[in-house]
């Protein structure tokens, strides 16, 4: 049974807990709070679990350079690409009133912290985990940063290889036991032929001690509720409110209908995954009264009789006879009274038969 941890104050995950489901707001509130607000309380209105956001203390993320640079693509919100970044990110008090305002609705809050100073102001914060977005799965000083810190973790792993995610399971397992690696293709909009389900399964045989997830960019639910039947323990969607605000992340995003959709299709999945215990159930009982099948005689088969398997045949048999599994078991065994022909063969007319009920 995978490991199972608390990645948020009461909520469990990973066993036969509930898929838990990440709202990605990233930064679809185009740098208003008041939107925020508002995509808080979708989340929380949709089903899901957590708000999730994308904190970054731009000059630990970027150089000069990069945030200097020309900015001109039909997303920006400014000319350069520093500009842009400055527009979408919210404050520490900010963050403190989006923590606050989510409390209150009642979700978990949390973001990525995109550099190691922000993981120091979401540790200030308090939140209930910390996720590591696959730009930083690879970069192994923040790993080791964000792993000692003590909070459980969600990984996500785009752009990297198995060899990489096996070094990164190493690298947090040695500070920090609670934490879940969830595979993810790091293209936005993501084509179906490169989400690769696949990996859950190999991630669950590499990782057999850790919840596995699945963070999600493709267009609609189905991949995502399919990942949730293939055992992913968390998923990650990014949401917005309008799919034609400006910004990179909006056409890979749900809105408000879709995340309800999908929230009901993964809790449909979770009732639906069981135990893995194979039995009759009680919801089988009636169809097993009325077409389970019996041993019945071919022929008829006198008192004394020592039964052959050409004595012997299947079908639907009133009373209910013997059970067809244990047919083999009634050779060599005699009748202990008259069997007509077409008759059920029941357990009290065997000598020696053992029945197993």
């Amino acid at each position: 049974m995978p490991l199972k941890f608390e990645l948020g104050p009461g909520r469990m995950i990973g066993g036969s807990n509930p898929c838990f489901i990440i709202a990605e707001i990233g930064q679809n509130h185009q740098g208003d709070i008041e939107i925020a607000k508002k995509m808080i309380k979708m989340a929380k209105d949709c089903g899901a679990d957590c708000a999730k956001f994308q904190k970054s203390e731009l000059e630990y993320k970027f150089n000069k350079r990069a945030l200097e640079r020309p900015y001109t693509s039909k997303h920006s919100w400014g000319k350069t690409y520093g500009d842009h970044k400055r527009h979408l990110e919210f404050s520490h008090e900010q963050y403190r009133e989006l923590q606050k305002y989510a409390k209150e609705v009642g979700i978990f809050f949390t973001a990525s912290g995109m550099d190691e100073m922000a993981v120091e102001f979401l540790d200030e914060l308090d939140v209930p985990f910390f996720k590591v977005a696959s730009c930083d799965a690879n970069n192994f000083p923040y790993l080791e940063l964000t792993a000692k810190k003590g909070r459980p973790m969600v990984i996500s792993s785009g752009m990297q290889s198995m060899a990489t995610m096996r070094r990164v399971y190493q690298t947090v397992k040695e500070h920090n036991q609670n934490f879940t690696i969830l595979q993810c293709t790091s293209a936005y909009p993501l084509d179906p032929e490169d989400v690769n389900l696949c990996v859950i399964a190999e991630y669950q045989k590499e990782f057999p001690d850790i919840p596995i997830g699945y963070s999600g960019h493709e267009r609609g639910i189905s991949i995502t509720v399919a990942a949730v039947a293939m055992g992913a323990k968390v998923v990650e969607r990014h949401v917005t409110l309008d799919k034609s605000w400006k910004g990179n992340d909006h056409e890979a995003s749900l809105e408000p209908s879709e995340l309800t959709e999908l929230v009901r299709a993964i809790r449909l999945v979770g009732r639906a995954q069981g135990t893995g215990i194979k039995q009759m159930l009680p919801c089988e009982k009636a169809c097993h009264v009325k077409l389970g099948k019996s041993v019945v005689a071919k022929v008829a088969i006198p008192k004394g009789t020592v039964l052959s398997m050409d004595m012997l045949g299947v079908k639907v048999g009133e009373p209910r006879g013997v059970s067809p599994e244990d047919m083999a078991q009634l050779v060599g065994k005699a009748v202990t009274e008259d069997v007509e022909e077409d008759g059920s063969i029941t357990p009290r007319m065997v000598d020696g038969y053992n029945n197993k009920g």
